[in-house]
């Protein structure tokens, strides 16, 4: 009898231990390069259908704990069997599919590995990480509170403002961390969520102006919707200047994913991508969930890539450029991105430029349109200078959002910050 305890005791003793070992392989294995973006890639495994449980038993609830160990334990020996290294998880209930993040050692190609994984009968799809840039050329400072905004002339905002603020219009900023002590920005963050751990957690440019650009309250400048409801969502980052090269903003596929699926089931009403990079499935699909329940998505054409860059290419999108370019493509709409004064991190005001805070015109626009109750989440809400793109009129825009209305659009005339200031305050 004890010879027998003991022969138990000796084999439970190296079970454990092959198990333990086991994990310890999968928790240590960090290969070089496993923190880098570029070297991951993502996995998608199909959710069990509604109410479905392995046991044959029926609920209430969509999934359970039970299924959801399982996809961890077939993601864990995907892992260990293409030799990846299983970093986190994220259930994604919007598309029916957990999402396991990999790391790919440095010597093999995330999209070889993206490909062959994507092969596997359990597997919905792989995608490897990709990045993305934020539109915003570098900003120029020494000139805060300019006594005309481009805004506040072309598309007379103090006519607008009379007509909408954007009051209750939840608008989610998906973009850099922003500066949510700034004076002009206090009080109009409704929501502030960081999805990019491992780097600093501090107010940083390109995002503060995007959100000053669309919901500024008029203290140094005034936002085309100073009213709304911002969703300060931090999917980028901002990169450290370089001797040859300016500071930029940078994402990847990963944290804007989660931001826009955060969007989403939070009931964002318009949200704003003042950003470019590469086509990617999985963000495809947010974005298709998204329009299909009525979001307007904002996003910023790249002129130096195929089709504007990804997401404005993606059909839905409101594809947005500054005014520099003087013949946008088909179904591109122009909006002021030229020398802009704009909200910056630790209470000051810059000048900006470039696509990313056209886009933000356009998403402050939209806010203002759907206070006044207009439907039409689409680019086809915007009246233009041309046929399916071109120059954006603001004022007839939101004259045919508003219905009939007595209000001084119809009158060409100089705003000065001041009077803008005085309408948005009353």
């Amino acid at each position: 009898m004890a010879h027998r305890i003991l022969s138990f005791v000796l084999g439970l003793a190296i079970w454990l231990a092959a198990g333990g070992l086991c994990f310890a392989a999968e928790a240590s294995a960090h290969p070089p390069g496993a923190d880098d973006p570029s070297h991951r890639i993502l996995v998608l495994l199909r959710l069990s259908p509604e109410h479905f449980r392995p046991n044959s038993a029926y609920g209430d609830a969509y999934d359970d704990g039970q299924a959801r160990g399982a996809r961890r334990r077939i993601a864990s020996r995907l892992a260990r069997e293409h030799g990846l290294t299983l970093v986190d998880d994220w259930p994604m209930p919007l598309l029916g599919v957990d999402c396991f993040i990999m790391a790919v050692p440095v010597d093999r190609s995330p999209d070889k590995e993206a490909a062959i994984l994507s092969g596997e009968p359990s597997v919905a799809w792989s995608e490897p990480v990709k990045v993305y840039q934020a539109q915003g050329a570098p900003a120029r400072e020494g000139a805060t509170l300019f006594r005309v905004q481009p805004a506040a002339r072309e598309w007379r905002l103090a006519d607008l403002h009379q007509m909408a603020t954007g009051r209750n219009v939840s608008v989610a900023v998906i973009d850099s961390a922003i500066d949510t002590t700034h004076p002009d920005l206090v009080g109009r963050i409704q929501t502030n969520q960081n999805f990019v751990p491992g780097h600093p957690d501090q107010p940083e440019r390109h995002g503060t102006g995007v959100a000053g650009v669309i919901a500024a309250q008029g203290i140094g400048i005034v936002g085309v919707a100073p009213r709304a409801r911002l969703m300060a969502l931090r999917a980028c980052w901002q990169l450290a200047a370089q001797p040859a090269r300016p500071s930029t903003t940078v994402c990847d596929s990963l944290s804007l994913a989660e931001a826009l699926h955060f969007a989403i089931e939070h009931n964002a009403q318009v949200i704003n991508l003042s950003l470019s990079g590469p086509p990617d499935p999985l963000l495809g699909k947010l974005l298709d969930v998204a329009l299909a329940r009525g979001v307007t998505v904002v996003g910023a054409f790249d002129r130096d890539l195929p089709d504007g860059g990804f997401p404005a290419s993606h059909a839905g999108v409101v594809r947005v450029v500054d005014e520099s370019l003087e013949s946008p493509p088909p179904g591109v709409y122009s909006a002021p991105g030229r020398d802009v004064p704009t909200t910056q991190p630790g209470g000051r005001w810059f000048l900006v430029n470039g696509s990313s805070y056209a886009a933000a015109h356009v998403s402050g626009l939209f806010a203002l349109i759907r206070e006044r109750g207009r439907r039409t989440e689409r680019a086809s809400a915007l009246v233009t200078t041309r046929t399916g793109g071109a120059a954006i009129d603001a004022c007839a825009t939101l004259l045919r959002a508003a219905g009939p209305c007595d209000c001084a659009c119809a009158k060409a005339r100089q705003v000065s910050s001041l009077e803008v200031s005085a309408v948005v305050r009353q």
